[in-house]
């Protein structure tokens, strides 16, 4: 198995992650290979994963995917942040957006002269000097000819899959419809030989990956790979959904408001409004979070709300033997920062480039292993900081946050930012600079002192600099249109 050529990958399962696999894999690399996708109607699919993050753009322009005509067909909108409501304390509230915070110097970042600003009495709220902050709070976005990428969609995950269905079956990619009822091990290797379907039919194939999401049919039932429990750090582990008709204009972020044990989030759609309720049974039953949800929603309710049961924590290994697991089969972090979709693509981007195209070598193996647990550990304690840093102790599942015990490397990140107003971000991270100092911040963490080298700058000379880069976002942001009479000029679906 180790020196057999690839010629042909099963991909088990469809929804966002099978069908973002089948359209890259065939459209980036399928001339030489033979791509099967098995799904089955009678299989629902997760489909709520409805919020992105910018990294999207580069999985779109690597498949050659128009904008307008991918926000169109997916009711999109756009995405400039997330809005924290309640997550510091009751009635506290912040934006985390994308884009970049100031400009700073080679030895300190922008924060640094925001700091000393701020004891000075000379600045204002620092989201004033990123544009997709300003932007978020005042519903105003475009995308305008050599802008930066620093922006994100509200999506229906349902039509995207269709949407990359499209675009998979064009380059080749075939579905089979059906109900895999079992996996066939090599008797020596111990390798994915074939799948056996409903209707009898066996499917063969060189290399297998599992989209069957949490179930983790492959990965997990018939290779028994193992899974590392998060529940103590992230100790959500349900998830109420329902869709509303819109009755209030589409704004450019994500809502997502604390609740007593859990929290709940905005969607808005071009055509209609995704809502939810992430809580921990523990604390809640199903029934009173979904009373919790009803009572803080608007609109008529499209469909009947949906429980969701997950369990936070990741596979101990992505790739084992001859599989891969993508998408929700290989771990759940929790929604929170919209995380989902991006790792589905950075896994297929991490597989398009070490392709067994000649056969599985366990070095390439390990190495898609290491770099996947290092991305998903990073972005944990990112989702993490949000629950523990809170001055909330009003109710016993923010005083666990509160007080559990979290990861040395996040709280080296936390003490290094109040003692010295420093971040750093690895080349490899997710999150940059601008994320961790908005949500430390937001969060109520702030810096002890400044670097020095900010002194060299005398206080007139500082005011003008952080008065220009404050007027620079306030000129950039009042080019840009309503976020919606720009949707309706730009990607207007025709359900509107």
């Amino acid at each position: 198995m180790k020196n057999k050529t690839i010629k042909r990958v099963v991909i088990a399962g469809g929804g966002t992650a099978g069908w973002m696999t089948a359209a890259a894999l065939s459209k980036l690399l399928g001339k030489n290979l033979d791509v099967v996708l098995l799904e089955s109607d009678e299989i629902p699919t997760v489909g709520v994963g409805e919020a992105t993050i910018p990294t999207l753009h580069i999985f779109h322009r690597l498949l050659g995917i128009s904008e307008q005509e991918f926000m169109a067909a997916t009711n999109a909108t756009f995405k400039l942040g997330i809005s924290f409501e309640n997550w510091r304390d009751v009635d506290k509230d912040y934006i985390h957006s994308f884009g970049f915070l100031g400009k700073g110097c080679w030895a300190a970042g922008f924060q640094h002269f925001w700091l000393k600003g701020k004891q000075r009495g000379i600045v204002s709220d620092i989201g004033d000097y990123v544009a997709e902050h300003l932007g978020a709070r005042e519903g105003k976005f475009a995308v305008l000819a050599n802008q930066d990428l620093n922006h994100a969609y509200h999506l229906d995950a349902g039509l995207y899959a269709k949407f990359l269905r499209k675009i998979a079956e064009k380059h080749g990619a075939k579905r089979i419809e059906g109900k895999i009822t079992q996996v066939n091990l090599n008797d020596e290797s111990g390798y994915i030989d074939s799948l056996t379907l409903a209707s009898g039919k066996v499917i063969d194939g060189d290399l297998f990956i599992d989209c069957t999401g949490f179930k983790g049919l492959l990965i997990e039932e018939a290779l028994h790979t193992g899974f590392e429990d998060w529940s103590h750090l992230l100790p959500c582990d349900s998830a109420i959904a329902v869709q509303t008709k819109t009755v209030n204009k589409p704004v450019p972020y994500t809502r997502s408001i604390a609740r007593e044990s859990g929290w709940q989030w905005q969607i808005p759609l071009q055509n209609r409004t995704g809502n939810g309720f992430v809580f921990c049974s523990k604390y809640l039953s199903d029934e009173e979070a979904k009373k919790i949800l009803l009572e803080n929603i608007q609109g008529e309710l499209l469909n009947e709300p949906r429980v969701i049961k997950y369990k936070t924590g990741t596979r101990r290994k992505h790739w084992n033997k001859n599989c891969i697991a993508i998408g929700l089969s290989s771990g759940f972090i929790e929604p929170l920062e919209s995380t989902g979709i991006h790792l589905f693509q950075k896994a297929i981007v991490r597989l398009m480039l070490m392709f067994p195209s000649q056969g599985i070598k366990q070095s390439v193996v390990n190495e898609f292993n290491k770099q996947s647990r290092e991305e998903i550990d990073n972005i944990k304690d990112f989702i993490i900081l949000h629950y523990h840093l809170t001055d909330r102790k009003d109710t016993p599942f923010w005083r666990y946050c509160r007080n559990m015990d979290i990861p040395d490397t996040l709280q080296h990140r936390m003490t290094l930012f109040r003692e010295s107003g420093q971040v750093f971000k690895k080349a490899e991270e997710l999150f940059g600079e601008t994320s961790w100092i908005q949500v430390m911040m937001g969060q109520g963490l702030m810096p002890e002192q400044y670097h020095p080298i900010v002194d060299l700058m005398p206080d007139d000379e500082l005011a003008n600099f952080l008065n220009q880069i404050k007027s620079s976002v306030r000129r950039k942001v009042d080019n840009w249109p309503d976020h919606l009479d720009f949707i309706k000029h730009y990607c207007q679906t025709n359900a509107m």
